[in-house]
């Protein structure tokens, strides 16, 4: 199955248009090796199969490579198993991560990743963001998200810790426009403003996707 994984991984990240070096790319099988392993105790996951799991996880946590890049510093609010954070620390291994999920396992497991694969920069908490230790203030430049909350509750929730100039993104699903449209009151009266919102496929499945980026209305100022 890795030859099927990694032949799967090239041709997503030839449609995205993404150099995917060997290195990188052995990266990611080691990560589906232990991702199944560990899994199978832990349920880290609900999807199971190899080509689901690259498309699901891997794929759809690189399409924010069309948005988030090195140098900087990136928090991953709700990272569940480690996604986007483990896929974006693998593209990006100078972008300084922090990585925050309140179910102590998976933070086990993303630690457990970032030894194997050697990760510089990299921090996977076991917390609730809005206890993370005052030192994370006004500290990132990029904030992430994956279907952890609705929009008003991400950017309320990620606002402390963003940078003047920095963006939160929310990764959402095929109503992400629909989304946006219902919360730009609200976010508009917090002080936020979207900049953009994304609209992505994944690669061979062609499922919908919209990247939702977010900034302080006085960030250029």
């Amino acid at each position: 199955m890795t030859e099927e994984v990694g032949s799967l991984l090239c041709r997503c990240a030839e449609e995205l248009k993404l150099a995917l070096p060997d290195e990188q790319l052995s990266s990611f099988l080691v990560l589906m090796a232990e991702l199944r392993k560990w899994n199978s105790k832990f349920n880290l996951t609900s999807i199971k199969k190899e080509a689901d799991i690259t498309l699901k996880h891997f794929v759809d946590s690189l399409l924010l490579l069309s948005v988030v890049r090195s140098p900087g510093k990136l928090l991953d609010i709700g990272s569940g198993g480690g996604f986007p954070s483990l896929p974006l620390k693998i593209m990006l291994p100078e972008l300084g991560m922090v990585s925050v999920d309140a179910v102590e396992k998976k933070i086990m497991f993303q630690r457990h990743m970032a030894r194997l694969l050697g990760f510089q920069t990299f921090s996977a908490l076991h917390s609730r963001v809005e206890r993370l230790p005052g030192k994370y203030l006004g500290e990132f430049d990029w904030i992430v998200t994956r279907a952890f909350s609705d929009l008003t509750t991400f950017a309320s929730l990620g606002l402390p810790y963003l940078k003047k100039n920095g963006s939160m993104i929310a990764m959402k699903g095929k109503r992400g426009a629909e989304e946006v449209r219902a919360a730009e009151g609200a976010l508009e009266e917090q002080g936020i403003k979207v900049c953009s919102c994304l609209h992505e496929r994944l690669p061979l499945s062609g499922d919908e996707r919209y990247l939702v980026v977010m900034q302080r209305h006085n960030a250029g100022n």
